[in-house]
């Protein structure tokens, strides 16, 4: 265990922290609360982890904290910048150790278009990530297919995150989001993905799928099924077969070999979900992973010709 690159690591600022709890999300999705997060602790996390390099993002709630309007698109605009101008800096200071995962302001379009340009062309960024729904419209609504345009058009590696899916208030049943209903809205998010046809007309996306597929290794097979006595005609394995996992969350002991039954080893890449997964869990889950059968021939390092060098080539050259 020695190297890895995580593709699974969040950052939290003060300003970020304080906008949320303004905005009513000091308990994110359910949660007790934001955790803590300092440069000194990701170090020291990656460190004992055996974590080569990061690559940074924001997590759910993300930065667009109410229904488009003129005033929260305003306010998420300025807040995607400082988060990403912030995560840019952590890059500067430490190139080979942190990669950046730039948010856009979505569902504000002209917004999340006016950040990707910036990002590209001012600061840099590694990757963009992107929430399964964005208050409830998934990433296939229409109005988001000219983001999805400009991510093909760029080649983007693109992380996606859960967060609270609509309705969540009724099927919840009163417990934290991320315990069930993350994961359903990872495995929803995906499958309208591939059935709506977005994955074959974004062929250059690079698509990153959290917490080991969530619920799709289990229900992919009989979305196949369905969609094919019902004439859809899309190979919902294959598809499933050319995206990336990270082995956030808790990918043993059922969830990885679960995984393997529908995808290729080389698919992976290793993620640690800190700081909302603690820092002796995250060490624990990582030295599980290193041991881990499964695991034994696959490279999740910056190492020539891995998976995660091809994805991530500025972080492998910085090695």
């Amino acid at each position: 265990m020695s190297g890895w690159l995580d593709v699974h690591a969040h950052y939290v600022t003060p300003r970020y922290r304080e906008e949320c709890e303004v905005s009513g999300h000091g308990r994110p999705d359910g949660m007790p609360s934001l955790p803590g997060w300092n440069l000194e602790a990701a170090l020291d996390v990656m460190g004992t982890s055996g974590i080569a390099a990061a690559v940074l993002s924001i997590s759910s709630p993300g930065v667009h904290f109410g229904d488009a309007s003129v005033g929260t698109d305003s306010a998420a605009r300025a807040l995607a910048a400082h988060v990403n101008d912030t995560g840019a800096a952590l890059v500067a200071a430490r190139p080979a150790v942190f990669g950046l995962a730039a948010v856009l302001p979505l569902p504000d379009v002209d917004g999340a278009l006016g950040e990707l340009t910036r990002v590209r062309t001012e600061i840099g960024v590694d990757a963009v990530a992107l929430k399964t729904n964005y208050h409830g419209r998934y990433l296939t609504d229409p109005e988001f297919d000219s983001v999805l345009g400009e991510l093909n058009a760029l080649s983007m590696v693109v992380l996606l995150h859960p967060t609270s899916p609509p309705g969540w208030e009724k099927t919840a049943l009163g417990r934290p989001r991320p315990m069930l209903e993350f994961l359903f809205d990872t495995t929803r998010c995906v499958i309208d993905l591939i059935l709506s046809g977005a994955i074959e007309r974004y062929p250059a996306i690079q698509w990153v799928v959290p917490h080991a597929g969530a619920v799709l290794p289990v229900v992919a097979h009989r979305v196949a099924a369905v969609a094919a006595a019902t004439g859809m005609g899309v190979d919902v394995p294959a598809a499933l077969g050319a995206l990336y996992y990270d082995l956030a969350g808790l990918p043993l002991p059922v969830a990885l070999d679960a995984l393997l039954s529908v995808v290729d080893s080389r698919q992976l890449l290793y993620g640690s979900d800190f700081p909302f997964t603690p820092a002796p869990a995250v060490a624990a889950l990582a030295g599980a992973l290193a041991q881990a059968p499964a695991l034994r021939c696959v490279d999740l390092t910056l190492a020539s010709g891995t998976t995660a060098a091809g994805l991530f080539p500025r972080l492998a050259a910085a090695q």
